[in-house]
């Protein structure tokens, strides 16, 4: 009986012998090839920046970044951590900003996809009306509530005022400020985390809440024991996604405070005091060191992140 005997090619059906090895190479690895330029494109665009903000950092440079400089190496560094009056209560500033916003926004985003999750009549429209803040630039929103809480015309002491309660310094105030402006990102930005988690609630199976259905599990009982874990890997990914977002925050904060966050900086974040350093005093060596810092909080926080993720999906 004869035996068939199948090879497999290791190279594409179209390569013959006759075919230089330059081109069987560039066949197998074509998928690499289509996207380098993209790829070369794109790193150029974040290398080059961060190489300039870098080198700058190492520099004494101020009034014009084609102005001569000195290198000074790390004592940029040095005068930014030492510097207790500005910088680190910036850092404070930015981690209470975040942080805050982002437990918000992941309760309240978990609990209005959990709403949203079953179906019922009108729901599209419902969905539609959640994510409208969303339609708006962060500037427009920044200026619209800045309206809002004025604290002589704003809406906002209005309704106070019809309850019997006095008006409140929101924005102005020293105190107040910082958690106005959370309160800001929390309207603007909860949209996205519903969308991010209902999404993954949508590709939850139903036989393991029918299961602990069946087992008399309370609808508390199944959100814990059941869609939580489950869902978990999605909600590090909006927790990964809009957490960077907030620490990067500047646009509500600039449209609601102006420059340096305000007369006592209240609201005066990393990306504000560096916008500060380099548009209103031009001290680009210090600015760009505080920018380097705040990368390297981000690169942090984003493998911190990306490490619980890996975790959650075992």
């Amino acid at each position: 009986m004869a035996t068939v005997t199948t090879r497999t090619r290791s190279h594409d059906a179209t390569a013959t012998p006759d075919t230089p090895g330059w081109a069987r190479w560039a066949n197998d690895h074509r998928k690499w090839l289509f996207a380098a330029p993209a790829m070369v494109f794109v790193a150029a665009l974040i290398v080059f920046p961060l190489a300039w903000t870098g080198y700058l950092s190492l520099t004494d440079a101020e009034g014009s970044v084609r102005a001569e400089s000195e290198f000074v190496g790390f004592q940029n560094y040095v005068e930014v951590l030492s510097d207790t009056e500005r910088f680190w209560p910036a850092v404070g500033r930015t981690a209470a900003f975040t942080v805050v916003a982002l437990l918000f926004e992941v309760v309240l985003g978990m609990a209005v996809a959990l709403l949203l999750w079953r179906p019922f009549r009108g729901q599209k429209w419902v969905r539609v009306a959640i994510l409208m803040p969303l339609v708006a630039t962060p500037v427009a929103v920044g200026m619209m509530w800045r309206l809002i809480f004025d604290p002589n015309i704003g809406m906002a002491n209005q309704v106070l005022g019809w309850f019997g309660i006095g008006p409140q310094p929101w924005l102005a105030g020293q105190h107040s400020a910082l958690p106005t402006t959370i309160f800001i990102d929390v309207w603007q930005w909860t949209p996205m985390v519903v969308l991010i988690l209902l999404a993954g609630l949508t590709s939850l199976s139903d036989e393991p809440q029918e299961a602990a259905r069946i087992d008399g599990a309370s609808s508390w009982q199944r959100f814990r024991h059941v869609t939580l874990p489950l869902v978990m890997p999605t909600v590090i990914v909006a927790i990964l996604l809009r957490g960077i977002d907030a620490l990067k925050t500047f646009d509500i904060l600039y449209a609601t405070k102006g420059r340096g966050g305000g007369s006592f900086h209240e609201v005066e974040t990393l990306n504000v005091y560096a916008y500060g350093l380099s548009f209103d005093y031009n001290e680009y060596g210090i600015s760009s060191t505080v920018l380097i810092i705040f990368f390297l909080i981000i690169i942090g926080s984003m493998w911190a992140l990306t490490s619980r993720r890996k975790e959650a999906q075992r």
